[in-house]
């Protein structure tokens, strides 16, 4: 089982930027064949899938995100990223990296990293 680590998250300003780090150590070929998801959760609300990349690196957003967030992986540095631009209050929450469904044979989830957007 791959434990993933999320960094990154913080606080910011309406309109700043930010990139999230998911690192899946020593996770081999998982990471190359199995597609990868940015998962967001907030307060009373289940997660709910953000951005997916396949091992091909196509990529889908969800509506709330299509056109201002960018997921991209590095498999040599076994890492997934999140690139968020123009960020809104709405933004905010607690972002997770793994597959979706989630395998957790596979991938372990990690303790996300929380990022709150204020005006």
């Amino acid at each position: 089982q791959v434990q993933l680590v999320e960094s990154g998250g913080t606080s910011v300003q309406t309109g700043g930027s930010l990139t999230l780090t998911c690192v899946a150590p020593h996770s081999g070929d998982a990471l190359k064949r199995h597609p990868l998801s940015w998962h967001r959760q907030t307060p009373g609300n289940e997660r709910e899938v953000v951005a997916t990349i396949t091992h091909r690196k196509r990529t889908s957003y969800s509506g709330a995100v299509r056109g201002h967030f960018v997921i991209s992986k590095h498999n040599a540095k076994e890492s997934l990223y999140l690139h968020m631009n123009d960020l809104r209050p709405e933004d905010s929450g607690v972002y997770y990296c793994n597959s979706a469904p989630p395998i957790p044979t596979i991938w372990a989830w990690g303790t996300g990293t929380q990022v709150t957007v204020s005006w």
